[in-house]
C-alpha cells in the first residue's frame, strides 16, 4: 500500500536563513525540520509527504517550503500560504508552482474576515489555471461562503483542511453537519486529520471514530486523505506519528480499498500524479 502524509508542518533549524515571525509557535525540542520529517515518515513506511506552510512560524514567508519542496521532489510536494489581500499573490502562486514544486495552496479568509473575497477568488483562479490544489482552512461559520466558491470553481480540486476541526463535545454535531452538507460538492475532499486533535483522550481516540466514519461515508474514501499533523509533539501531543497512522491502518473498521484510498490513493491523484511506485 502506498502511504502519503498530506499534512506536515516544517520548521528550519537555520533561523538566520529562514527567520520566524515575532513570537512564533515553536514545537517542543526544536523538532520539525525536513530531516526530522524524513525520519518519521521513513520509519512508518510513508512514501511521500505534503509539506504545509507553517503560518504560525513564518506567516506568508514561503521560502522554507519552496526550498524544501524543490530540493526533495522525489518524496515531497509543497503547499504554500499566500496573502489574499496582496494583489501580487496570484502571480506568486503561479511562480511557486512552476519553479519550486509547490502543488497546492492553503486558502484562508482575507483580512476583513471574508472567504468569498476578490483576493481569495483571484488565488483560486490562479490555482485552477496552473493545475494546483486548494487546501481551505476555515471553521463552520464560513460554510455558506465556501459553498459558493465550490460552486463557482467546480472543476478546481479543493481539500477541506482538518474538516473544520470537529471536537468531541457539544459542538461536534453542528460542525460535523456542516462538513457533511458540503460533501455534496464533488470537487471537495476531506482531510481526516482531526481524530487526535478533536479527541478528549489519547490513542486510539475512540470518541472521534464515529465522526470520522460519517465523513468517510459522506465523501467516499476516494475523496478522503490522511495526514499526520507532524510534528506531532506540538500538534497532537497525546498521539504519536505512528499511533495516528495506526488509527487508519488498524483501528477504524474500514475495508481494504477504503484504507488504500485514504492513506495514499486519493493523495497520489491530487498531488503526486507522476509518482513512480
Amino acid at each position: 500500500m502506498t502511504i502519503i502524509d498530506t499534512h506536515a508542518h516544517l520548521y528550519s533549524r537555520d533561523e538566520k536563513k529562514y527567520p520566524p515571525i515575532e513570537k512564533p509557535l515553536r514545537p517542543p525540542g526544536g523538532k520539525g525540520s525536513v530531516e526530522d520529517l524524513r525520519k518519521d515518515s521513513t520509519a512508518n513506511g510513508v512514501r511521500a509527504v505534503c509539506a504545509i506552510q507553517t503560518t504560525t512560524f513564518y506567516r506568508f514567508d514561503n521560502r522554507y517550503i519552496c526550498d524544501s519542496a524543490g530540493a526533495n521532489r522525489d518524496w515531497m510536494a509543497g503547499v504554500c500560504t499566500l496573502d489574499p489581500d496582496n494583489p501580487d499573490s496570484p502571480a506568486m502562486l503561479a511562480e511557486f508552482g512552476r519553479r519550486h514544486n509547490v502543488r497546492g495552496m492553503r486558502s484562508i479568509p482575507a483580512k476583513d474576515g471574508r472567504l468569498d473575497h476578490p483576493g481569495v477568488r483571484a488565488l483560486w483562479r490562479s490555482a485552477l489555471d496552473n493545475g494546483l490544489v486548494i487546501n481551505v482552512l476555515v471553521g463552520r461559520e464560513k460554510t455558506e461562503e465556501l459553498d459558493r466558491l465550490l460552486e463557482d470553481y467546480s472543476t478546481l480540486p479543493v481539500v477541506l483542511d482538518h474538516c473544520m476541526n470537529p471536537k468531541a463535545g457539544p459542538d461536534l454535531v453542528p460542525v460535523l453537519n456542516s462538513v457533511l452538507r458540503l460533501s455534496a460538492r464533488r470537487n471537495l475532499h476531506a482531510k481526516l486529520t482531526f481524530i487526535p486533535t478533536g479527541s478528549l483522550t489519547g490513542y486510539p481516540c475512540a470518541d472521534m471514530h464515529g465522526a470520522c466514519l460519517k465523513v468517510i461515508e459522506a465523501f467516499g474514501a476516494e475523496r478522503c486523505v490522511w495526514g499526520s499533523d507532524f510534528p506531532c509533539e506540538l500538534w497532537t501531543p497525546k498521539v504519536s506519528y505512528t499511533e495516528h497512522l495506526r488509527i487508519f491502518q488498524k483501528d477504524l473498521p474500514l475495508k481494504d480499498a477504503q484504507r488504500e484510498a485514504i492513506l495514499g490513493g486519493t493523495a497520489r491523484r491530487l498531488w503526486f500524479p507522476r509518482m513512480v511506485a
